[in-house]
């Protein structure tokens, strides 16, 4: 077996249902206290904030889930042990570039005069 950790490893399928599930919980609730569904209300109105509720926590459910899904796609399960000494976005191969080519102001030459 490698040392190398998985996809899977990095999250677990039932990790990324149980938080697409989460907070499609809470949006639900939220959508329900917003809309007055816990309140005395009149006999049509809890009906659509309950039907409004499941709608607003489906969609919650689905864009968390390919979300957190396309999200770990990035994720290059090689790179994540790797210690990193420089910042993320500092481009490496342009750095190596110019540690190897000698700078011309650094060297007292101007730029070359034009013709």
């Amino acid at each position: 077996m490698t040392d190398k950790p998985t996809r899977r490893d990095l999250m677990k399928p039932v990790q990324l249902l149980g938080l697409a599930f989460g907070a499609a919980l809470f949006a639900g609730i939220v959508t329900l206290i917003s809309m007055g569904f816990f309140q005395q209300r009149q006999d049509g109105q809890s009906g659509h904030a309950l039907l409004v509720g499941l709608i607003v926590a489906g969609i919650t459910f689905i864009v968390v889930l390919v979300g957190l899904a396309l999200m770990l796609l990035v994720v290059d399960p090689a790179q994540v042990t790797k210690q990193v000494d420089r910042p993320v976005l500092y481009d490496s191969d342009r750095h190596a570039q110019d540690d190897t080519t000698p700078d011309a102001s650094a060297s007292g030459e101007g730029p070359a005069p034009r013709r």
